[in-house]
């Protein structure tokens, strides 16, 4: 893939020094404290600013959180607000924007989750469509793109036209493609969701949702929800996040290169039985699934134009044998064998244990910072292992 152009880089600068924080702490303190003391004509309007004399209790706004989100708005290019996992911004996003309808086709099924737990508080039908199905006026389109658990790409800018024509909304999960891989208002999202749990947490240790909004009116909207649903961050998942953004242009551009690197490697390993390929025999693997191994399709879409930072770090494979997949994410050094994405450390996955929706031949494999051909190297050596029934 070529270079990232200036357009699509996550500043470094913004990352380390966007937070403009108060006082004289290089790194900011873990606020412990539920209520701040109440000062001289306090105004409510200043709740979430960066003066921590605004601050009035922690369920509206501390110190840490509102650095984190400042943040978060400059490199998502909108109004960002947080919250205390994936699940928590999504079920948020739902009572946002009350839809008539959701259309939504596969995906991750921890959303499909939430909108079964949301649907199930109203006392109005919502019916589920597909992404495919005719939209009406109310419909809320959910997108997911690059998609869970295969890491395909879908058309943003083809669904927001399909939406925005009948006056519906468009709802884009961009987990899989954090900054700087793509920027979904740029291709006509109304709003933006990501698990910050995975890339922008990027360590395995903190819980967080993020939504991304167009206007600061609509992040107030959700601020004032928040605020009565209860579902914001903690001080210390706040703290674990900032620290976690000061490095995020170094550790998601190099995943990104590596991912795309070893799922294209694996694609020229889709041999027959009997033949290999860079010593990873042949009939093990028949299916690679990611974006930088889609064509353009019948309406000329091509994934590299929309994820114009580089692609997807978080893809899937389909082995030959059901043993084999459970086998491969056991067998391997590097690989952790355990769920979620998005860390420094690489991760493998039978799929079907977390999502039993999911074919049992399916392993998702989450590219760390690690060394590619130390990857490689395990990779090789585990797919021969599992071939021989070691």
């Amino acid at each position: 893939m070529s270079p990232q152009s200036p357009t699509c880089q996550l500043s470094g600068t913004q990352l380390v020094h966007g937070d403009h924080g108060p006082g004289s702490e290089v790194a900011p303190s873990i606020s412990v404290t539920s209520t701040f003391r109440a000062v001289p004509h306090g105004d409510p309007e200043g709740l979430g600013a960066m003066n921590p004399d605004k601050h009035v209790y922690s369920r509206y706004s501390q110190n840490v959180t509102s650095r984190v989100e400042q943040i978060l708005s400059k490199v998502n290019q909108g109004h960002a607000i947080t919250y205390a996992s994936g699940i928590a911004a999504a079920f948020s996003a739902l009572v946002h924007f009350k839809p008539k309808r959701i259309a939504i086709s596969g995906g991750y099924m921890g959303c499909h989750g939430a909108i079964s737990t949301y649907i199930k508080g109203r006392f109005a039908d919502t019916p589920i469509i597909g992404l495919d199905d005719d939209f009406q006026e109310g419909d809320l389109c959910w997108l997911e793109s690059p998609l869970n658990p295969t890491g395909e790409s879908r058309n943003i800018q083809y669904y927001a036209d399909k939406i925005h024509v009948v006056g519906g909304k468009l709802l884009i999960d961009s987990t899989f493609g954090p900054p700087p891989l793509q920027y979904p208002f740029k291709w006509g999202a109304d709003c933006v969701f990501h698990s910050g749990t995975k890339y922008f947490g990027g360590h395995s240790d903190l819980l967080c949702g993020i939504i991304i909004v167009r206007t600061e009116a609509e992040r107030e909207q959700l601020w004032h929800d928040r605020v009565y649903m209860g579902n914001m961050m903690g001080s210390l998942e706040s703290w674990l996040l900032l620290r976690s953004l000061r490095t995020m242009h170094l550790r998601v551009p190099r995943q990104s290169a590596s991912g795309t690197e070893i799922a294209q490697w694996l694609s020229r390993a889709v041999v027959p039985e009997g033949q290999e390929y860079d010593g990873i025999p042949g009939g093990v693997i028949t299916k690679v699934w990611h974006s930088s191994l889609q064509e353009t399709d019948a309406e000329g879409f091509n994934p590299s134009v929309q994820m114009e930072g580089g692609f997807n770090a978080c893809f899937s494979i389909l082995l030959s044998k059901k043993e084999y997949a459970e086998k491969l994410p056991h067998s391997l050094e590097y690989f952790v064998p355990a769920t979620s994405l998005g860390g420094v450390e690489s991760l493998a996955e039978q799929r079907i244990n977390s999502d039993p929706n999911e074919n049992p031949h399916l392993v998702r494999l989450s590219i760390g910072v690690e060394e590619v051909t130390d990857l490689k190297d395990d990779l090789r050596r585990a797919l021969v292992e599992i071939s021989k029934g070691v």
